[in-house]
C-alpha cells in the first residue's frame, strides 16, 4: 500500500461516524439506508461518508438486484496492521534495550539529589 493510500485510510478512519460505520460493517454488509438508520443525518450525508471510505479502499458497493450493499474490505486492515506492527516492534526493541541497561545498573547506588541552579554554597 502506498503512503498516500495509507494516509487516506487513516484520514477516513479519523472521523468517529466513519469508524462506527466500519465497525457495523464488520458484522456484515448493509445498505446505505441501514447504515443511515441510527444517525440523525440524511442518507446523502451517509453516502458522502461512504464515498470517503470507498476512496480509501475500506468499503465497496455492489449491485444485488435493487439492493446495493456496502461491503467492508478487510484486507485493507491487514495492510494497516503490518504497517503499525513494524513500528510497534521497533518500540518494543527500544524498551528491551532500556530494560537491559537498567538491569545492568547496580541496585545499591543512592540517587544523587538534584542541585538548585544558582544556589550559593
Amino acid at each position: 500500500m502506498a503512503a498516500d493510500s495509507l494516509s487516506r485510510v487513516f484520514s477516513a478512519l479519523a472521523d468517529p461516524t466513519r469508524r462506527d460505520m466500519v465497525a457495523r460493517l464488520a458484522a456484515g454488509d448493509a445498505t446505505v439506508n441501514e447504515l443511515a438508520d441510527p444517525y440523525d443525518v440524511t442518507v446523502q450525508a451517509v453516502s458522502k461518508h461512504l464515498k470517503v471510505l470507498e476512496d480509501a479502499g475500506l468499503v465497496s458497493r455492489s449491485r444485488e438486484a435493487q439492493r446495493r450493499p456496502v461491503h467492508l474490505e478487510a484486507e485493507v486492515f491487514d495492510l494497516m496492521t503490518r504497517w503499525i506492527e513494524r513500528y510497534r516492534r521497533e518500540a518494543e526493541e527500544r524498551y528491551r534495550r532500556l530494560d537491559d541497561v537498567l538491569r545492568s545498573m547496580p541496585d545499591d547506588v543512592e540517587p544523587t539529589p538534584p542541585t538548585e541552579s544558582g544556589a550559593s554554597t
